[in-house]
């Protein structure tokens, strides 16, 4: 007696374009086809005039199992139609256990189809050009306890992820839940988010957009979303993630020293504990935190709001085309690739010859002496001290007096004595953009590197830093 015989095959997600001509074979050849009717469908045209149609409702998995043993045991050919692949979240672990609990004699053959998240990975681009995982946020036969200890690995994992399931009528805060937790873990705001909804189908809407911006309440039972990973970029509405073929130029046209730069930035961005910090601050922070490796700096930054934007756009328009600094080693840390695009001069008054005669007739510092002649030849300078507490309170003295309106100051001098009143002096002039970096620590290579977070804020969105290096 022929021992009948089971496929288990994928219809892909929707389109018949998208169906292998293997799995059309056996929906052909078939005695008998078993599904779920909704997928009916995709499939009618290709089905024998004799065959016999088993469709069900959703839920309906294990019953539809069942008649397709009774039929193939009866000596049949059955054809179990899935979704997508049959063995990604399809009929086909159920038909292997069903077998295995029947000890059925029924051969049992499964038959690849092309994922919903394939699908969709190709209407978006190349998202899942590296390493990725599937996560169904489906509740019904897996504890929600155990999906989110999944969700945390891949947000830590760094995985491309793709999520099934995403949110039903009864299962609406799942999705927002994943959304905190990869933000949690570090993924940046600006990570590309792809979703597909009726993918392949006539119904077909494709959205992208970022982890920021991604509102979970657009998802149901038919959209499939993908989160890019680190390196995960959009590309003029491409969503790309590169394999690493490209590796000492990762980004577009940058070179070895530039990419070397973006990866460190996205490192830090992954570990800031606070990551709803404004673009301006957040800019300034990762470029103090990169040049010191030291995290205290999330705590130590301070930054008036719009103050990284508002100087970035006097220094863009021409407005501001001056910088003062306290000592050499300030404006020597300042890039020149960037003050030359954008016609800014440093100026550092220490070694002018009239300093040393000012200081020794008024009984001052040679930084003191240095930031009187600057404010007198630039009063409205942006002003940026790396060493001298000295200096920071001279300038503080003549804004109070009137004699000085600079466009900005920035405020990280280092040392002991008279270091955190200098930075405490700063703070009441609310009418000036400051960047101060409170307490004892500061120091040249803080004040420049802050410079630079300025001088290059247009690239601060696509998180593109050092195009001067």
């Amino acid at each position: 007696m022929n021992k009948g015989k089971i496929i288990v095959a994928g219809i892909g997600p929707g389109s018949e374009a998208d169906i292998t001509q293997a799995v059309l074979n056996a929906v052909h050849q078939a005695d008998v086809v078993v599904g779920y009717k909704y997928y009916f469908q995709f499939i009618k045209s290709h089905l024998s005039a004799d065959a016999v149609c088993v469709d069900t409702g959703m839920k309906k998995e294990r019953a539809r199992a069942e008649q397709a043993f009774e039929y193939a045991e009866e000596g049949k050919t059955v054809c179990v139609i899935s979704s997508g692949d049959a063995g990604i979240y399809g009929m086909a672990p159920l038909i292997y256990e069903m077998k295995r609990e029947r000890e059925s004699p029924v051969e049992v053959v499964s038959l690849p189809g092309i994922s919903a998240f394939q699908k969709a990975a190709s209407l978006l681009g190349a998202p899942v050009g590296h390493d990725f995982c599937v996560i169904s946020l489906s509740d019904l036969m897996t504890p929600w306890e155990r999906i989110e200890k999944r969700i945390i690995a891949a947000a830590m994992g760094d995985f491309v992820t793709a999520i099934y399931n995403p949110r039903s009528e009864g299962r609406y805060w799942q999705l927002h839940r994943l959304k905190e937790i990869f933000l949690k873990k570090g993924r940046s705001l600006q990570t590309p988010v792809g979703i597909v909804r009726q993918a392949g189908r006539p119904e077909q809407q494709i959205t992208l957009t970022t982890l920021v911006d991604f509102n979970p309440d657009v998802a149901d039972m038919f959209t499939v979303i993908l989160i890019g990973n680190s390196q995960s970029y959009d590309w003029e509405g491409t969503f790309i993630t590169p394999r690493g073929y490209y590796r000492e130029q990762k980004e577009r046209g940058t070179g070895i020293g530039q990419d070397i730069m973006i990866r460190s930035f996205r490192t830090i961005e992954s570990e800031l504990k606070d990551k709803s910090v404004s673009l301006g601050k957040k800019w300034a922070l990762l470029h103090a935190i990169h040049t010191t490796a030291d995290f205290e700096m999330e705590r130590l930054l301070y930054v008036d709001e719009g103050a990284v934007e508002s100087l970035y756009q006097q220094l863009s328009t021409g407005k501001l085309t001056t910088i003062v600094t306290d000592v050499t080693m300030v404006a020597s840390g300042i890039r020149k690739g960037a003050l030359q695009r954008m016609g800014v001069e440093v100026k550092c008054y220490l070694h002018d010859e009239r300093v040393a005669e000012l200081a020794a007739s008024k009984g001052i510092t040679r930084t003191q002496a240095g930031i009187r002649l600057a404010v007198e030849e630039h009063p409205d300078a942006l002003f940026a001290f790396g060493n001298a507490p000295t200096a920071l309170m001279e300038l503080c003295d003549l804004v109070r007096k009137e004699k000085a309106c600079p466009a900005g100051i920035i405020a990280a001098p280092v040392g002991f004595v008279h270091v955190e009143e200098s930075k405490h002096m700063v703070k009441p002039f609310i009418q000036l953009p400051k960047l101060i970096v409170e307490g004892r620590k500061g120091g040249s290579n803080l004040a420049a590197t802050l410079v630079n977070a300025i001088l290059c804020f247009n690239d601060a969105e696509q998180l593109r830093p050092g195009r001067d290096v």
